[in-house]
This record gives C-alpha cells, structure tokens and sequence, in this order.
C-alpha cells in the first residue's frame, strides 16, 4: 500500500530538461554581461573625466608668463598720487605662446569692462583696503627683440602699461595694494607692493 503510493508520487514529478537549464543558463550570462558591460563603460568614462580634469588642472596651474623687469608707480601730473604702472612681463619657458592685444579705452574712463567690443583676454584687477576694480585698462608694448606682432612668444618682452584713472581713492604715500594679472589661459601674476612715503614722479617698487 505504501509501494502503491510512492509509484504514484514519483510518477507525478517533472524533470527539469536540458534545453530549460540552457535557457536559464545563457539568460544568467546575458544579464551578467548586461552588468559587466556597464560597470565597464561607467568606469572607463569615469577615467576619461579624471584625466580631463587633471589636464584642465595642470594647463590652468603653469604659468605662462613671468616679471621680467621692475616695477614702475608714475606720477604722469605731479599731483602726489600714482596714475600709472609700468610693469615688463615675459613668456614662461615652457609658457604657451601669449596674444597681448589690447582693447581701447575709447570712453578714456580707466576701464576696459565697459569697451562695447573687446579685444583683450588679459584682464588687470587692483585691490586694496577700500576697493576693488576689475578689468582695468592697460596697452602692451614690445621691447627688445622681437617679432613685432602682439603674441608674446618665447624670450619676447612687452611693457604693460597700466591706467590707474579708474582708481579712486588713488594711490597715495604707504599705500599697499595688489595687481592681479590674469592671462586668458594659465595662472596669474600677483604683485603686492607698498608705496614709499613720498611720491615722485617714477618710483621702483622693490
């Protein structure tokens, strides 16, 4: 009786068949591989973004240009208060070539930041402890050898010359205050400099 009925048990059961495990098989791989897949290509991008970033870090941290020369305060009028800087820059040695155009300061305000079209990519910001102007004008000049054009290249020097008419209050006696120099790519000059007691007419700012 208990034969009769384990007969009957075992004659009710399916076998799960070759071509079922298959198929459960290849779905197990496929969807791994869906996965791997995946992982790969987000991994790969990741890097890609990785090295982008370090790139743009390093283009953006070397310099590309250096103080070649002193750095001049000019009292252009006598008035005891400084009009002008004369500062003369040049390429860094492993610096990428440069463009110096200068945008004209038609409104003659001191400011290039109100020009309706400009030209520069070089921008001159003034700081000190009452006020900060940003994209204040300046012109480039060539000195000593070079090419003649406005792209300062390797072992070409160019004069900025720097308008301070925008400054207010101006720069005076014990003054201390910062040039940033920014180029359009690479990392920028940072002059602080301290005004000696008396105003002259140039002074070299040590």
């Amino acid at each position: 009786m208990i034969h009769g009925g384990l007969s009957r048990f075992r004659s009710d059961q399916k076998g799960i068949t070759g071509l079922e495990t298959a198929i459960i098989l290849i779905a197990f791989v496929v969807v791994a591989s869906v996965f791997a897949y995946t992982i790969l290509s987000a991994g790969i991008y990741s890097s890609e973004k990785g090295k982008e970033a370090i790139h743009s870090g390093l283009a953006t941290a070397r310099a590309s240009m250096q103080l070649s020369g002193p750095v001049l305060a000019k009292d252009t009028d006598s008035d005891n208060d400084v009009d002008q800087m004369l500062i003369v820059i040049s390429n860094s040695p492993k610096g990428s070539p440069m463009n110096l155009a200068s945008t004209t300061d038609a409104d003659a305000d001191g400011l290039l930041s109100d020009e309706a079209v400009k030209l520069h990519s070089l921008v001159i910001t003034f700081i000190d402890q009452s006020q900060m102007v940003t994209d204040i004008a300046w012109t480039a000049t060539e000195v000593g050898k070079g090419d003649g054009d406005t792209l300062m290249e390797t072992s070409e020097r160019f004069e900025l010359l720097v308008d301070l008419s925008a400054i207010s209050p101006a720069v005076d006696e014990n003054d201390t205050f910062v040039l940033e120099i920014k180029p359009g790519k690479g990392s920028a000059i940072t002059l602080e400099r301290t005004m000696p007691g008396r105003i002259d007419d140039v002074m070299n700012l040590r």
